[in-house]
């Protein structure tokens, strides 16, 4: 009997043996190459797992289609611009088996703005800067030179595009997904997903769970 196949995209460190772990990381791509990956290693703070592959979920994860029984992402889709968010919808349908579970966790953007109007109505003056830096929408500098041309390239860091519960689902109905719903920590009834899900990063945070 085939073993099921989990695939995790977005992984960071989180990366359990029994999930199939991507990032996109420029960091995990360096240390991957032969001989510079392991100079990197030596001034960089982030060590990625030796399980933890590179892959690019809007250029395509190298997995079958209709071959995977679960996938997850957390805190991964806002750092993408709209249009590569919905290929990377398409994507990771493309490569769910039919009735197969994908759970994806995103910043809330209505608690964010809920938060903001809240903070602003009791005249609180940093109420704005609040915000941006909740959101990371807000940039402190704009690096300069040769410096900020590898930042804005490679840099992933601030997010592109933000989410609510209604946006989020509206997107993943568009991009064929059907069972949508608001989902929890460790709710699954899948429990492979309790081994990628950290109650943290469920905090003011919109999760979704769907099936192909």
């Amino acid at each position: 009997m085939a073993k099921n196949k989990y695939v995790q995209y977005g992984c960071g460190l989180t990366a359990p043996v029994e999930w199939t772990n991507y990032d996109a990381s420029p960091t995990l791509q360096i240390q991957r190459m032969f001989l510079v990956g392991a100079i990197a290693k030596k001034y960089v703070n982030v060590i990625f797992p030796a399980n933890v592959k590179y892959g690019d979920i809007i250029a395509g994860l190298p997995e079958p289609d209709n071959s995977c029984d679960g996938v997850y992402c957390s805190h991964t889709l806002e750092h993408l611009a709209l249009n590569d968010f919905r290929k990377a919808l398409l994507n990771t349908y493309k490569i769910l088996k039919p009735g197969a579970v994908f759970r994806c966790v995103v910043p809330d953007l209505e608690w964010a703005a809920r938060s903001y109007i809240r903070s602003y109505d009791e005249n609180n003056e940093s109420a704005s800067f609040d915000f941006l830096n909740e959101t990371l929408l807000g940039f402190h500098n704009r690096v300069r030179g040769a410096k900020g041309i590898l930042t804005k390239v490679f840099g992933n860091s601030n997010h592109l595009w933000m989410w609510d519960r209604k946006s989020l689902a509206k997107e993943l109905r568009e991009a064929g997904f059907t069972d949508i719903r608001v989902c929890s920590f460790n709710d699954a009834q899948d429990k492979m997903f309790n081994l990628v899900e950290d109650s943290g990063r469920f905090t003011h945070a919109v999760a979704m769970e769907c099936r192909k």
